[in-house]
Formats: C-alpha cells, structure tokens, sequence
C-alpha cells in the first residue's frame, strides 16, 4: 500500500525533524517544506538513519502561494502538520511585523492553498505561550489568551482564525497543539536540537556547558516562592510532542471541527531540578552562577495535561531523567551537531520508494520550527 503522505512545514527543523520519525513509525510518508535557514537538512539524513526512509524535501517558504500550489499538485497529501514559523520571543519583541508576515501571514497563505487542493485536515504548532504569564497552574485549555508578546500573540490570533475556519466550514478537522517546553533528542542519539549561534533555551544550554563548549549557566533569578527559588516549567519529551502529533493528526482525520490541546507532563520541574537530572545523566558537574530575574519571567507555570488524553489518547511518558540522558546522548555524539557524521544504519522500517528532493522558488530570510 502507499503510504500517505504529510506534508510538515519546517519539518527540518528541532520539533519537525522529530515529528517525521514518529510520522514514518505510524505509518506515514513526510513531505517536509522548509526554507533551511533556521534549520538543516542533514537533519532528515538523521531521520533516514533512524527509520531507514528519507523524507521527501521542498526547500520553499509558506507564504509563497505558488510554492505551496506546486506541491499540492506534486504530492498526494492527506493532510498537514504546521510547524513553519519565527520562535524567539525576545525576537518578536524586536521585530514584531516579521512576525506577524511569517507566522499570521504564512498561516493564511497555507490554509487557503489546502482549500484549493481540498487538504482540511491540520495539525497546528501552537504554544503556552497563549496564555501568558499569570494564569494559576496547572493551566487548562480553557484558560484565556493572555499573550504578553508578539511571539505567544500571532499564536493566539492563528488559532482564532483557524477557529473561525472550523466553524466556517464543517469540512475541516483542526487541532491546535499548545507545547508547554518540549526538550530532549532522540533516544538513538542520532537526532538533536543544535541552535543557531547561543541557545535561548535551557536545555541545549546546559548541554553544552556540560560538554565544555560554555563556561556556566546563568539561573535567571533564586528568589522565586517556588521549592528552591528558581522557576519552574513543565518540561515534555520532544518525542512524546512528536507522538501527540500523529495522534492528533488522526483525531482531526476522524472528527471534523477544531480541538486545542496542552502538550505537557502536568508537572513542573525547577531549573535546579533540571540542571541535577543533566548532572546524573551526564556525570559532569554543570558550573552556574545566579543572575538577577529577567522581565517577564513568570514564577511556575506547568500544563493540565488531561485534555489529550481525554481527547485523543496521548500523553507524555518519558520522564525527565529520561530527557536528560537522551540530550546528553545526543550532545556527546554530535558536539558539532549534523557536522559530525552519522553512522550509516537504518532501523530496519519499512522503506518507501518515492524519496525524491526538490526545491521550489522561496522567499529566503526567515526561519522555520
């Protein structure tokens, strides 16, 4: 049988990368659209020395309709996974405009394109970042938009137009995941986050002080009414992430209309707790100091996770200890990231036979999930 094919805007990209290797394991065929400046197309070699399929790439932007149109009619696809985007919030607050072009702006170019191919079905890379930074924790998806950025608001105002798709025309099936902090690699080690330039995130952070390439971690505050007085996130598996998408992808199959779901553990971990998880996994001290709190920092913030399940039957198992052992793993192997060679092997997963890359005329300049 074909497999049927997805098509996973910036699934070059740390999330995407990671959401092709649960899609292939499900059954599914990627089809990965992504301008690569954010990301690395090595990255899907990875992904083939994994499940021993290579996903199918259109180097292209979301905002160019043409783009878009050429590879609906070049593919089969059954539906979407919506990654693409621009993802740093300090960023946004700097350039807000280029915000709202590539994540508002792409978003509509992309759900009109699918009109035209008769595509309805979308699986949405939303964020937590909607709710902004006062909602008591454990937060449900019945919180309200609070967003304190232009980042968590182009987030906000996609799912409210996607909302109003649904409720436009019942053809569509929609589900709008909201990450809460998705961290980790790849158990294999084989498939990573590797930033451009510093990390502004946590993890990959730790992990390369651990590995040598940074002199310490500076803790954004120790003051906080929180169990050591660092804040706390809820920290999910990148894999566990990848999972909810094809679960999702199949909820939006089978039911029409438009869901939002948390992607979290429900727990919170504070930094002090993930900096000793990173020491044991790694055995190697994390040297730090502690800064002062940074504007906008909220104490603790973790997810109700109960929705998912409730409504497509995810939810998160891999613990962060787990999450630890499996970026160390992926830091120790690969303190170049996609510069250092991978092992050539495959999983032994079924192989499809149409592994075809191509480009498409691109907007260049911005980034991809």
């Amino acid at each position: 049988m074909r497999a049927p094919r997805i098509l996973v805007t910036g699934g070059a990209g740390f999330i995407g990368s990671h959401t092709c290797v649960a899609l292939i394991a499900a059954g599914y065929l990627p089809v990965v659209l992504d301008t690569l400046v954010n990301s690395d197309a090595r990255s899907l070699q990875r992904v083939a020395c994994i499940t021993g399929v290579e996903p199918v790439l259109v180097c292209g932007d979301v905002r160019d309709a043409v783009a878009l149109d050429r590879v609906f009619a070049a593919y089969n696809v059954a539906a979407v996974v919506h990654l693409a985007g621009l993802k740093a919030v300090g960023e946004s607050v700097a350039d807000p405009v280029s915000y709202y072009d590539v994540n508002l702006a792409g978003t509509l170019a992309l759900v009109q394109a699918m009109d035209r191919a008769g595509v309805r079905r979308l699986v949405f890379s939303s964020s937590a970042t909607v709710y902004g930074d006062s909602q008591p924790s454990p937060i449900a998806e019945s919180a309200p938009y609070a967003a304190v950025n232009p980042y968590g608001r182009t987030k906000a105002m996609v799912e409210s137009v996607l909302a109003d798709l649904a409720r436009a025309d019942a053809r569509w099936g929609i589900a709008c995941l909201r990450y809460f902090n998705p961290i980790g690699a790849h158990e294999s080690g084989l498939l990573g986050e590797r930033p451009h330039g510093p990390p502004n995130n946590l993890m990959p952070y730790i992990a390369q002080v651990a590995a040598g390439q940074r002199e310490c971690l500076v803790v954004h505050g120790a003051d906080y009414d929180t169990v050591d007085g660092t804040g706390v996130r809820d920290y999910v598996h990148v894999m566990d992430v990848a999972e909810g998408h094809v679960s999702a992808l199949r909820h939006a199959a089978r039911r029409p209309g438009i869901l939002m779901a948390n992607l979290g553990t429900g727990r919170g971990a504070s930094v002090l707790e993930v900096v000793s998880a990173f020491e044991r996994a790694s055995g190697r001290r994390i040297a730090l100091r502690i800064g002062p709190r940074r504007p906008g920092d909220a104490p603790a913030y973790w997810a109700d996770a109960r929705g998912a399940w409730q409504a497509f039957g995810w939810r998160a198992r891999r613990d962060l200890d787990q999450m630890c052992a499996d970026s160390w793993r992926w830091q120790a192997a690969n303190p170049h990231g996609f510069d250092d060679p991978a092992p050539a092997h495959a999983s032994g997963l079924p192989r499809f036979q149409d592994n075809t890359s191509t480009s498409i005329n691109s907007k260049p300049g911005h980034s991809h999930a």
